[in-house]
């Protein structure tokens, strides 16, 4: 383990806001709201904002805020905060992000969740907070060619148990994290041997095996009940006309690689759109963005500095090139497993009975009343509270 500080050089940032600056705009449809792309009106108030009142070194300073780290996992590097609890024997709890996120949805989480007692709750319940930038992603190494969640699961054990030292551990994720923390409990749980005593996602994204189909082309469990259908029709609904970055980036991610790593802009439209459109806004119909462009911006900066937008995009083809985006026929996740369906998820969990049939041993589901699919960054007081419940049951 090395100590590591963020700190970008003043060059490479006066590159990125000089094509920020020199970026030429061009037409859109009359009236066209969001529902082609990112929204040019909002895309040109980001950017004016991005020139003259974005603080760069603030953003910096706030990533820094806690003790970072980089050590070799099987040839890579991976950057990880490590924030050690205030309780005396905490269960360690690494906090595993997606795309297009990164490390910063879990700033404003890991000090609630390390030292509790600084918001009224108790000493004894803090734990070792582990979040790292996944392989690929952010500050982390870039892999030779593509890695899947099955391969980020083994990687990111290797960082808990090889690096760390730790005999046991917990896995939260959302979006990929999920999907992440559902191998790690899968191949590395307690079970089996391994360290994984658990696991808590945010988002449904490894499915059990079965007889229909999803995107990727592969099995998903039969729907037996009435609950069981009427969720995959609300699945399909949240869904509809949403996915088609996930098409591109599953089949040619490198030809969109060559637009997204020559243009600040793009990049930032690109996830801006999709930081836009998973928020929770209530039901109300609202376009207005959830988050703050001081939020969106220190992410899109994460991966501008890092220059990680095409590694993190192979993740989608490793997943459909590998198949392993389904639970193995018969088989399902056996250490304890809670959910939490935030009510503006993407990709909404399915009942209790859908997931007991072929995917985890589940001892916690929970419906809290705001957030989207970035939870933790958009809510995260909730998204603590309901961590520390399902942490609490297994005690």
């Amino acid at each position: 383990m090395h100590p590591f500080t963020v700190d970008i050089p003043p060059r490479d940032i006066d590159r990125i806001m000089s094509r920020v600056r020199d970026y030429e705009w061009f037409e859109e449809p009359v009236d066209a709201g969001w529902q082609y792309g990112a929204n040019g009106t909002y895309m040109r108030a980001l950017c004016d904002y991005w020139l003259n009142g974005f603080d760069w070194r603030k953003a910096e300073a706030s990533l820094n805020r806690f003790p970072q780290f980089k050590a070799d996992v099987d040839g890579i590097p991976i950057h990880f905060i490590h924030e050690r609890g205030s309780g005396s024997h905490p269960t360690p709890l690494i906090l595993l992000h997606g795309w297009p996120g990164s490390y910063l949805e879990f700033l404003e989480c890991i000090e609630r969740l390390a030292h509790p007692e600084r918001f009224g709750g108790s000493t004894e319940d803090g734990r070792d907070v582990i979040v790292p930038s996944l392989v690929g992603y952010g500050y982390s190494g870039k892999p030779p060619s593509p890695v899947d969640p099955r391969e980020q699961a083994r990687v990111m054990n290797g960082l808990m148990t090889d690096v760390l030292g730790y005999t046991s551990y917990v896995a939260q994720g959302g979006d990929w994290g999920g999907s992440i923390a559902a191998w790690m409990g899968f191949d590395h749980g307690t079970d089996k041997g391994g360290a994984c005593k658990a696991i808590h996602m945010n988002m449904f994204g490894l499915r059990p095996g079965g007889d229909f189909r999803n995107i990727f082309g592969v099995g998903v469990a039969r729907l037996d009940t009435q609950e069981e259908k009427d969720w995959a029709r609300e699945a399909a609904r949240r869904g509809e006309g949403r996915f088609g970055y996930m098409v591109l980036q599953s089949t040619k991610p490198q030809s969109l690689s060559y637009a997204m790593m020559d243009s600040p802009v793009g990049q930032a439209a690109w996830i801006a759109e999709k930081m836009q459109a998973w928020g929770d806004r209530g039901g109300t119909g609202s376009d207005d963005p959830v988050f703050s462009m001081d939020q969106i911006l220190a992410n899109v900066m994460i991966y501008l500095t890092s220059r990680t937008f095409n590694t993190a995009a192979w993740q989608y083809r490793a997943v459909r090139d590998s198949g392993n985006s389904v639970m193995p026929p018969g088989e399902k996740v056996m250490v304890p497993a809670g959910f939490a369906d935030f009510p503006g998820e993407l990709s909404p969990i399915p009942p209790r009975s859908y997931l007991e049939k072929g995917y985890a041993n589940v001892i916690h589901m929970t419906s809290p009343p705001h957030g989207g699919h970035f939870a933790a960054l958009e809510r995260p007081a909730l998204f603590c509270t309901d961590l520390r419940a399902f942490l609490f049951r297994l005690t």
